[in-house]
C-alpha cells in the first residue's frame, strides 16, 4: 500500500478518534449513552441509519457476491431495499411513539416486564454476536491485504478502537461516526460507479456485455443459480434480509435518538432512500469487477479468484479506477463503515444487558445510573473480546453471507413480537415468550446444523439441515407460537 494511500485511511482513523472526544465531553447520563439525549434531527439520524444498513458486508460483501455470482446478488439488495420500507411504512413512528431506549421498552409498555425483557436480551445478544463476526471478518481481511500485518491484527485493531469508540461517546459518538462515514460513502461509492460507467463509454449495457464476455460463467452470469440452485434458499435470502433489518435491535436504537415519531419516520424515508440508491451502485461496482478485474495479473489469482478474495472487489476496483490514494480513500471508508457499525451493534447489546437486564429485572427500575453506565462499558469491552475470539475462525467467508445470519436471528424473534405487539391487541406475555423463544431457539439451532456453522465452523463433512438460513421455517413458528399460546390464554390474564 502507497504511503498516500496510509496516510489516507489514518487520517481518519484520527478524525473519528477526535469525534469520540468531543462526544466523550456530552455523554453524561444514561439518555446520552443509549440514545444520543434524543437530541439528533431527522437527516442525521437518516445518514446513520443509512450507516448501519450499509455495513461492511452491504458494501463489501454485496459488491463480490454480484462480482462472483451475478443474478443471485439480486436476493441480497432486494431483501435489504424491502426491509426498509417495511421499516417506514410499519414500525418507525409506532417504534418511537412507544419506547425510551430499546425495543424492548416497546414490548414492555403493554406486557409484563421482567419476562419480556430477559426474552430481550437473549435476542438482542444472539443477533449482534454473529453480525459483529461478519464485521471483523471483513476488518481482518482488509487490513491484512492492505496493510501487510495479519488477518488476527487487523481484527485486534478493529475490537480495540470499537471498545474506545462505544465506552468512552456512547451513541453520540456511534451516530456521528455513522454520519461521517455515510457521506464518505456515499461519495466514494459514486465517484467508484461513475468511474466504472467511464470505462464503457458511459454506457451499462456496453458494462453488462463486457461482464458476460469476461467472466467464466458467460451467459449464466445474468440467470438465477449461480450462488442457489434451488428457489426456496434464494427466497429465504430476500426474506431474511428484509424482516430481519427491520427486527435487528441496534438498528431499531437509531429511532429513540430523534426527538419525535415524525422526525423517525422521516428518517426511515432518507434511509430507504439512499439505500435504494446504494444498491444500484454496488451491482454496477461488482458488474464492473467482472469486467475489469477477472484475470488481471495486478489483482487476480485466476479467474475470479482475487487476491485477498472476493470481499476485496470494491477496493481492487478503486485501485484500478483512481490508483492507490483512492484506493486508500476507499479502504478508510470501509473500515470506518466496520468500526460504526460494530459500534452500533455493541451499544445494542451493552443496553440490553445494563438496562432491559439490569436496570429493568434485577433492580426493577430503581438502578443507580452510575453502576448501569460502568456496566454498560463492561458488557462493550467482553462482546469484543468474544467477537475477536470468533471471527478468527471464519477467516476468508464472504461477509454478505454471514451478516445474513443475524438477520434470519432477528426476523424469527423480534420481527414477529414488534408486529404483534403494534397491530394486534390480542398478543399475551405468554404467547410473546413462546414466539419469542420458539423463533430464537429454532433458528440458532438450524443455523448451527446448517452449512456455516456444522461445516465450515465445526468441520463436518456435510450440514444436518440442509439450507444456510432457517427463516422459512422459523419464522413461521414464532409468529404461530405467539398467536397460539396467546388465544390459549384465559382473557383474564392478558395485559394490555
Amino acid at each position: 500500500m502507497s504511503h498516500v494511500a496510509a496516510w489516507t485511511f489514518l487520517l481518519f482513523v484520527a478524525a473519528t478518534l477526535f469525534i469520540t472526544a468531543w462526544a466523550a465531553r456530552r455523554t453524561r447520563s444514561r439518555e446520552d449513552f443509549y440514545a444520543a439525549g434524543s437530541r439528533i434531527t431527522w437527516t442525521q439520524n437518516g445518514l446513520a441509519i443509512f450507516g448501519d444498513a450499509m455495513s461492511a458486508a452491504a458494501f463489501l460483501g454485496l459488491t463480490g457476491l454480484f462480482f462472483l455470482v451475478g443474478y443471485d446478488g439480486l436476493y441480497f439488495s432486494l431483501g435489504l431495499v424491502l426491509g426498509w420500507a417495511m421499516m417506514l411504512l410499519l414500525i418507525a413512528e409506532r417504534l418511537r411513539g412507544l419506547g425510551s431506549y430499546t425495543f424492548a421498552d416497546v414490548l414492555a409498555a403493554r406486557l409484563e416486564q421482567v419476562p419480556i425483557r430477559k426474552l430481550a436480551v437473549f435476542i438482542t445478544l444472539a443477533a449482534a454476536v454473529p453480525y459483529l463476526i461478519a464485521q471483523m471478518v471483513a476488518a481482518g481481511a482488509l487490513v491484512e491485504a492492505l496493510f501487510g500485518l495479519t488477518y488476527t491484527q487487523g481484527v485486534l485493531i478493529v475490537g480495540v478502537l470499537m471498545t474506545i469508540y462505544v465506552t468512552a461517546g456512547g451513541m453520540m459518538a456511534t451516530t456521528w461516526v455513522q454520519i461521517v462515514k455515510a457521506a464518505l460513502l456515499l461519495f466514494g461509492a459514486s465517484v467508484l460507479t461513475l468511474g466504472v460507467l467511464l470505462e464503457f463509454g458511459g454506457s451499462p449495457g456496453t458494462l453488462f456485455g463486457a461482464a458476460l464476455d469476461a467472466h467464466p460463467s458467460g451467459s449464466a452470469l445474468f440467470r438465477p443459480g449461480g450462488l442457489y440452485s434451488d428457489p426456496l434458499s434464494g427466497a429465504a435470502v430476500l426474506v431474511s434480509l428484509s424482516a430481519g433489518t427491520v427486527g435487528l435491535p441496534h438498528v431499531l436504537m437509531r429511532f429513540f435518538t430523534v426527538p419525535d415519531p415524525v422526525q423517525a419516520r422521516r428518517s426511515a424515508m432518507l434511509a430507504l432512500g439512499l439505500v435504494g440508491a446504494l444498491q444500484v451502485m454496488v451491482l454496477i461496482m461488482g458488474l464492473g469487477g467482472a469486467a475489469l478485474l477477472v484475470g488481471h495479473p495486478e489483482y487476480s489469482k485466476g479467474g475470479t479468484s482475487l487476491v485477498g478474495g472476493d470481499n476485496m472487489t470494491a477496493i481492487h476496483l478503486a485501485h484500478f479506477i483512481g490508483g492507490p490514494a483512492f484506493m486508500g480513500f476507499m479502504a478508510a471508508v470501509t473500515f470506518a463503515t466496520i468500526l460504526a457499525v460494530v459500534s452500533g451493534l455493541t451499544i445494542s447489546a451493552a443496553a440490553a444487558v445494563s438496562h432491559d437486564f439490569y436496570s429493568q429485572v434485577i433492580c426493577r427500575g430503581r438502578s443507580d445510573e452510575r453502576r448501569e453506565l460502568v456496566l454498560s462499558r463492561v458488557t462493550a469491552l467482553a462482546l469484543g473480546t468474544i467477537a475477536v475470539l470468533l471471527s478468527i475462525r471464519f477467516q476468508g467467508v464472504n461477509v454478505g453471507l454471514l451478516a445474513v445470519l443475524p438477520m434470519a436471528i432477528a426476523a424469527s424473534s423480534s420481527f414477529p413480537l414488534l408486529i404483534l405487539a403494534m397491530y394486534w391487541k390480542g398478543l399475551t406475555t405468554r404467547g410473546a415468550l413462546a414466539g419469542g423463544y420458539g423463533g430464537l431457539v429454532a433458528s440458532v439451532v438450524l443455523i448451527i446444523l446448517g452449512p456455516y456453522v456444522w461445516v465450515q465452523f465445526l468441520g463436518f463433512e456435510k450440514p444436518v439441515f440442509p439450507y444456510a438460513y432457517p427463516t422459512l421455517f422459523s419464522m413461521p413458528l414464532a409468529f404461530f407460537l405467539a398467536v397460539w399460546f396467546s388465544r390459549g390464554e384465559k382473557e383474564g390474564s392478558r395485559q394490555q
